[in-house]
């Protein structure tokens, strides 16, 4: 789950790309010219640091600052003491607020009966709201605009809950420029790993255990 737009990955391909990118260019006509030169001006724009969007909308981007340090590591407070589903605390609490690039191993969710018998009860027109650990605030909805058995599909493909757009609350998650994917209160969610459909949220259930607050 470690993000693959990171400025150091960049830096190696780049030079590899827009040598790509230059040698096609002069080699086609200009409409496709126009294309080709459209991505290596995006290109551009990520490796410089100017590109505020790299992630396409809905997605909301947010500051580095939001995980700046704070009485609990990135958070204010610990995780819930009752976390959903009976995940581990400590391991919950470790990768919330004291971690940015790491995860629960893969298939953690898989190895979790409370989880996956909420999943088999839930009714086909019906949905699970997923809260942050940390503060309760609701994060994530699943599934929406698929059924269960595709979101579970999906995630057993890739090792970890995986949502996508329309199942973000973007009220309350935020993307930063690298994929990190964080609570607006500075908990550590996971990592937007982008597919042939777009955005994919890879999640780490422990983080998304909470009890909803009142």
């Amino acid at each position: 789950m470690l993000p693959i737009r990171s400025t150091a990955a960049l830096i190696i391909i780049a030079p590899l790309i827009i040598s790509i990118l230059i040698k096609v260019t002069t080699a086609n006509n200009n409409s496709k010219s126009n294309t080709i030169s459209l991505m290596g001006q995006k290109l551009a724009k990520l490796m410089s640091g100017t590109n505020t969007q790299p992630f396409p909308p809905p997605a909301v981007m947010g500051p580095e600052s939001i995980m700046k340090k704070k009485a609990h590591g990135t958070s204010s407070t610990p995780v819930q003491e009752n976390l959903r589903w009976n995940v581990d605390r400590s391991v919950a609490d470790r990768i919330c607020n004291f971690n940015r690039h790491y995860a629960e191993h893969s298939g953690y969710f898989k190895t979790v009966p409370e989880f996956l018998n909420e999943t088999n009860d839930t009714p086909a027109d019906k949905e699970i709201t997923f809260y942050d650990s940390n503060t309760g605030k609701p994060l994530f909805y699943a599934p929406r605009g698929r059924t269960m058995e595709q979101f579970i599909k999906e995630s057993r493909n890739h090792g970890w809950p995986s949502f996508r757009d329309d199942e973000v609350e973007w009220k309350n998650v935020r993307v930063l420029m690298n994929g990190e994917t964080v609570s607006v209160d500075g908990t550590h969610l996971g990592h937007n790993l982008p597919d042939r459909k777009g955005s994919r949220y890879c999640i780490n259930l422990v983080c998304v255990a909470g009890n909803p607050t009142k």
